[in-house]
């Protein structure tokens, strides 16, 4: 009886348990995470940078460039794909043909390249084959191809181009409204200034005082003009005080007419 109970006693056996370590998958995860994305923006990247460029619309009305001129211009960006071409160097270019003054480029999505131009507006001929716009910038140094024989025409040397193109929009500024409009405006290397009104008057404002000069012909001159163009030939304010006229052969004022010294005018001093 007593090795029965002794057995029922015996120890049993302690059983193991074995703990595997906690693996924190997010800690592992996030830098594949973090590469796989960069690989596949790397990609997304590149597909659109490649994205070429389907179509170009072209706005603004044109009569001295083509639209061919504009392709050709901007060819070389347009090769470099949708997001890759340069809008700023694309408008440079653009605006690098002779007749162009303005252009504006955009993207427009998915693969399309928007640009819009406006062309200068020739204003006055520079000299015999130059063209200046309505700023007095000489957009068209030498060879231009469309003359329209209603410009006025302007002349000098040409670093002098932008103070001519000043002067003759000041005066013709100041004569338009009474009536008298400007033809010519041209300096020569001596610094002689003269103008051609648009009934074929000539005024000689000489190197000297050309301010004053110019002022006394919007005022005084303009007004004497207006009643007698059609008989004058020229005008003459090359004087320190006062302007001389010079009259057409068959228009010479009777010096017996009582307003004839108004009208035959000349001043006291000499030429200069």
């Amino acid at each position: 009886m007593a090795r029965k109970q002794a057995r029922k006693r015996k120890p049993q056996k302690k059983r193991v348990e074995l703990k595997m370590p906690r693996v924190n998958w997010g800690r592992i995860l996030k830098p594949v995470f973090a590469v796989a994305l960069v690989l596949i923006t790397y990609d997304l990247s590149t597909r659109l940078l490649e994205r070429p460029v389907k179509s170009i619309e072209i706005m603004g009305p044109m009569q001295r460039v083509s639209v061919l001129e504009i392709e050709d211009a901007i060819e070389p960006e347009i090769e470099a794909g949708f997001f890759a071409s340069d809008l700023e160097r694309m408008r440079e270019r653009i605006q690098s043909l002779q007749w162009i003054d303005q252009a504006a480029v955009a993207r427009r999505w998915p693969n399309r390249i928007a640009i819009s131009v406006t062309e200068q507006v020739p204003a006055a001929v520079w000299g015999e084959s130059g063209l200046m716009n309505v700023r007095g910038e000489l957009f068209v140094d030498n060879g231009a191809q469309h003359m329209p024989a209603e410009l006025p025409r302007l002349s000098g040397p040409d670093h002098r181009a932008v103070e001519v193109a000043r002067r003759y929009l000041d005066i013709r500024r100041r004569l338009v409204p009474a009536g008298i409009d400007v033809k010519r405006v041209s300096v020569d290397a001596r610094g002689a200034w003269e103008v051609t009104l648009s009934n074929g008057i000539n005024v000689r404002l000489g190197r000297r005082d050309v301010d004053e000069r110019t002022e006394l012909l919007v005022t005084a001159v303009a007004d004497f003009v207006t009643v007698r163009g059609a008989d004058i030939e020229f005008v003459d304010v090359r004087y320190d005080s006062g302007f001389s006229i010079g009259w057409k052969d068959d228009s010479r004022p009777d010096p017996t007419n009582p307003g004839a010294a108004r009208e035959a005018m000349l001043a006291s001093s000499g030429v200069n």
